[in-house]
């Protein structure tokens, strides 16, 4: 795809095919017979989305990025560099018809129902995810456009105006909570709730490896483990948190790897390459099959790295976190480039993944242009900051 040198990290502008990269990238997946298996399964247009779903969250950040730099919105919290470890296991789920994602759903008003009613008339999978996590809306089908007016606070945005973390319950997303590690509880009863209905439902939630270390999160998980609750739960290890290293706040690997987690909790699991689009869709997809078998719940592992700061406003302080090494090293590992040069050497055509990067433009162009509509004319009547709270 096309690099912004003005907002793709330098590693990515500069980034260049190695072909023992794009070996290793197709290898992964392989190294497991029953991911291999999965991965043997998909149609090129399962493929293309999975492609599809990169380049979106890509450029969806790219165009937060330079709403940040013109002045538009304040700051943004991005997921570059670990786009493969949200997109990859949400298109194992159950999602919205195809004909049905990307429709809007009109915000409701202060005196809706109790979210949980609200939970149990959709028909698709539940995902919860971090901020950094946006990829899961659009790819659930939240139209890319109500990503941006939640960014912009607009009246007629997710949250009506109310808070920058935004989700969707009737396209099957639960607003993220900012207190990191809280939604593995809310998960774990979500998904809960599955189970007594046997309705055949999963729930998803990824946990930052600083979140890992929120007690709420050991709770939550050890009373999934304990109900055999139909959730999975995904450590996306992106080597930080805020801005404090790994080493820092977990002991060394040889001592303590999140990879040994699974077994802690009794739990089914295993790790894969945030990274790599197809190795995390495998391994949620083998995950998915036990949880609907109700053999669920499943602990996953992404090993990735963020290419940037906490959110655009450190940016700096990232790069002075970690040695340059690491960035290249990872930089070498752009999840968006590596699928499209295995997409290329499956036989894909370089004009068919250029046509499904162009398709992309015109709906994350459409979708800014219908934000910043909102904006000059739907922003939140100040009668409204009175509606839906609890005194």
């Amino acid at each position: 795809m096309k690099r912004y040198a003005a907002f793709d990290p330098p590693e990515y502008v500069a980034w260049k095919r190695d072909d023992r990269d794009v070996d290793a990238f197709r290898e992964r997946p392989r190294a497991d017979p029953a991911r291999a298996a999965i991965v043997d399964r998909l149609t090129e247009e399962q493929h293309l989305d999975l492609y599809r779903g990169l380049v979106r969250t890509r450029l969806t950040d790219i165009a937060l990025k330079r709403w940040v730099r013109q002045g538009v919105i304040s700051k943004a919290w991005l997921g570059t560099g670990e786009e493969a470890a949200t997109v990859g296991p949400v298109h194992a789920l159950r999602r919205l018809r195809t004909a049905d994602r990307g429709l809007r759903v009109t915000p409701s008003s202060g005196d809706e129902s109790h979210p949980q009613s609200a939970i149990r008339n959709v028909q698709s999978d539940i995902v919860a995810p971090m901020i950094r996590n946006s990829g899961a809306c659009s790819e659930m089908g939240m139209p890319v456009a109500d990503i941006f007016r939640a960014y912009m606070g607009t009246g007629d945005g997710p949250s009506r105006g109310r808070d920058g973390h935004y989700g969707s319950i009737a396209h099957g997303i639960v607003a993220p909570i900012s207190h990191v590690g809280d939604m593995v509880p809310i998960v774990t009863g979500i998904a809960l709730s599955f189970a007594v209905r046997r309705t055949g439902q999963v729930a998803m939630t990824w946990i930052g490896d600083g979140s890992t270390k929120a007690g709420v999160a050991h709770e939550g998980l050890n009373f999934a483990a304990v109900r055999r609750a139909p959730a999975i739960f995904i450590i996306q290890n992106n080597q930080v948190a805020l801005g404090t290293r790994l080493e820092q706040h977990h002991l060394p690997a040889e001592t303590s790897r999140f990879a040994d987690w699974p077994r802690a909790y009794g739990m089914w699991g295993g790790e894969f390459d945030g990274n790599n689009v197809l190795d995390a869709y495998a391994l949620a997809a083998l995950a998915v099959e036990r949880c609907r078998r109700g053999d669920g719940p499943a602990l996953l592992v992404a090993e990735t790295f963020r290419m940037g700061g906490h959110a655009t406003h450190d940016e700096a302080e990232a790069r002075e976190t970690f040695d340059a090494e690491l960035f290249a090293k990872w930089g070498r590992r752009d999840p968006v480039a590596l699928y499209e040069e295995h997409l290329a050497d499956d036989g894909v055509s370089r004009a068919t993944l250029a046509e499904v990067e162009a398709e992309v433009e015109v709906e994350v162009e459409r979708a800014q242009e219908e934000a910043l509509v909102s904006r000059r004319e739907r922003m939140p009547e100040a009668e409204s900051a009175v509606e839906g709270v609890y005194a």
